[in-house]
């Protein structure tokens, strides 16, 4: 500023005084001023209409105008100017007034030098220039979208910009000279801790639960910082905060996915050691109970307990491989009205007459591809814990509609996509799920129900179908007032059923079956099965012995029955192998885990069927005797 010339507009209709003000400018070292003076109000506005000016020096009695009605006429005229107010002393106390309401100074007449002027005049434009830097930050803060206050060391608000009126609901005219304590349903100990760390270390950031005007709970990421003055006290504290509430809700889907898919995979891992215990025991109490038709009824209620109790087993592990590996057996073009109707009508005839039911089906729904008998089971589970969850009564509703997802709306959900899918509610209006429940309980065989009521396979087997079906899930609860599951299924284009032929069971015809298993009781009990129907058994523990055995009777042998997960050479190499000897060999893979079958079926094409553990005796025979009666040409 001292290398440049300011313009300054005087505002006064004394010549003596006018003459006295020009000569201290003049005097003023070394800056240089450029001086017009004007001698009524009406001709300073006329001049700042026509010219810019760095300053304006104003006395406030003037021929068109008298005392602080000349400032505020002229203030409101040039807001962007600074004002100096000049006065007698007997107008000292109308010129601080003036100061009140926006002069940057005000001069006594008869007190004033060159030195004092011209100082004051740089003050009132240094001055001005600071309020009109801070009215452009200010400007600035309102356009961040995230919410900025300052509050003072009693916690009253003194800053609150636009952003925080967004997210908070608050004006700035409501909350300013308030605390902050409006802003926690309670006494808030993160806060607490908050601002014991601010005053030790100069700064916090973190997490803070807080609430809206409207009482919605919201997730803040809020960075502190303690504002000081010129001798290093404490005086303000400035608060930045961003809603995260939206990302956070994101974030627990995604860890729940994460943590369902971890214990699908163990899951998985588990299921195929299963089943090879249950598959001996389910097919030798079957077996026994041919082989011996002289047992007294006793024993033989006992082997239909153990085959009861071992499907039961073999059905449990299936509810959790459901999760784990989605949609599995035959997929058809089918429609949820008939399905949805036949639950309500299984609701109304087998639920307590406390719990009514309404269903609201849109017209024209559309149809989706899927597994009609996996569906089913999804309404089940779900009604079965809304009838749980009202002991005293209350409304089920079941209600289906077509949706379009767009990218917005996708973006809200974890799992969701862009497309056309059904939408299905099943909605109770009982006790609700506690909120730190309520991310667990997809999870197998978490549940809060009494011990003994419940396995905490429902819902997780409820997740699997769904998401085997490409659709997603979300859920809105509230303690004391009820649960609302929304599932979404993609409306898929009709896909050829599948045509399944039903055989009845043969009996073999002394064919060779060469059956290969690492576990000793699979091998023996499926050897003494398919020896009982007329068919001749070699056995083999591993890969290597397999392939002794098939070299040695390969003219012989009509079938390998494959275990595919077994250690050093496994099922998928002992078979491509086999066919490297002989391309027409007829082969049943056999695992306890989906993801064998799966990568097995994609491996090799000429696989002629798959036969997942535990199977049954029946399921064992039907399909050796459906591949060995069978010309190999319709099968591949």
């Amino acid at each position: 500023m001292n290398n440049r010339l300011i313009k300054v507009l005087l505002i006064e209709d004394n010549p003596g005084d006018a003459r006295l003000l020009q000569e201290l400018l003049m005097e003023a070292k070394p800056v240089q001023f450029e001086l017009k003076q004007v001698d009524r109000l009406s001709q300073g506005l006329q001049q700042l209409q026509e010219n810019d000016f760095n300053v304006i020096l104003l006395d406030l009695s003037l021929p068109d105008t008298q005392g602080l009605e000349t400032f505020v006429k002229l203030h409101d005229r040039a807001r962007n100017t600074p004002i100096v107010v000049i006065t007698g002393l007997n107008d000292e106390t109308v010129a601080i007034s003036a100061v009140q309401l926006g002069a940057q100074d005000y001069l006594l007449k008869d007190q004033v030098n060159s030195d004092v002027f011209a100082r004051s005049i740089r003050y009132a434009i240094e001055r001005k220039r600071a309020e009109q830097k801070i009215r452009e930050q200010a400007a600035l803060l309102d356009i961040a979208t995230d919410a900025i206050l300052v509050r003072d060391l009693t916690s009253r608000i003194l800053f609150w910009n636009k952003g925080a009126e967004h997210l908070y609901g608050w004006s700035a005219e409501t909350v300013l000279g308030k605390t902050d304590d409006l802003l926690y349903p309670q006494s808030s100990p993160q806060s607490q801790e908050a601002q014991k760390i601010l005053f030790e270390q100069g700064e916090w950031s973190g997490e803070l639960h807080q609430v809206t005007k409207n009482g919605k709970e919201v997730i803040v990421e809020s960075r502190w910082t303690l504002m000081r003055d010129d001798n290093r006290q404490p005086k303000s504290i400035l608060i930045v905060g961003t809603n995260v509430t939206e990302r956070k809700k994101l974030e627990a889907q995604f860890f729940r996915a994460q943590r369902l898919e971890s214990v699908g995979t163990l899951a998985s891992g588990l299921a195929h050691d299963l089943n090879n215990i249950l598959t001996p025991i389910l097919v030798t109490s079957q077996l026994l109970q041919i082989k011996l038709p002289s047992l007294n009824e006793q024993n033989r209620q006992l082997l239909k307990m153990m085959e009861a109790n071992t499907k039961r087993g073999a059905d449990i592990i299936k509810q959790v491989l459901l999760f784990a590996r989605g949609i599995e057996g035959e997929q058809v073009v089918f429609r949820l009205e008939p399905l949805i109707l036949e639950i309500q009508q299984i609701v109304e005839e087998t639920f307590p007459k406390s719990i009514t039911t309404d269903v609201n089906i849109c017209l024209e729904l559309w149809a989706m591809t899927g597994n009609a008998t996996q569906i089913h089971q999804v309404f089940m589970n779900l009604c079965i814990n809304a009838r749980d969850a009202m002991p005293d009564g209350g409304t089920l509703t079941i209600s289906a509609q077509n949706v379009l997802i767009d990218e917005e709306r996708a973006q809200r959900s974890f799992d969701a996509k862009v497309g056309s899918f059904i939408k299905v509610t099943v909605a109770d209006t009982g006790m609700g799920i506690a909120p730190e429940t309520i991310d667990r309980i997809f999870e197998p065989f978490f549940t809060t129900k009494e011990y003994g009521k419940g396995t905490g396979l429902g819902l997780s087997t409820v997740i699997g179908i769904i998401k085997g079906h490409a659709g997603f899930v979300n859920v809105e609860s509230e303690v004391g007032k009820g649960t609302k599951f929304n599932f979404f299924l993609p409306a898929l284009v009709a896909k050829e059923p599948v045509q399944v032929t039903d055989l009845e069971i043969l009996v073999g015809n002394n064919e060779l079956v060469l059956v290969v298993d690492d576990e000793a009781a699979m091998r023996e009990s499926s050897r003494v099965v398919l020896e009982a129907y007329n068919y001749q058994v070699l056995t083999a523990c591993n890969g290597i012995e397999a392939l002794e055995l098939y070299i040695k009777h390969k003219d012989k042998v009509s079938l390998v029955l494959m275990d595919l997960m077994m250690p050093g050479m496994d099922g998928s190499i002992t078979i491509s192998t086999i066919q490297r000897i002989n391309p027409k060999v007829k082969i049943i893979a056999v695992s306890g885990s989906a993801f064998s079958i799966e990568t097995a079926r994609e491996a090799n094409s000429d696989i002629q069927k798959f036969l997942p553990k535990p199977y049954t005796a029946e399921e064992l025979v039907k399909i050796v005797t459906q591949v060995c009666r069978v010309n190999i040409s319709k099968l591949i």
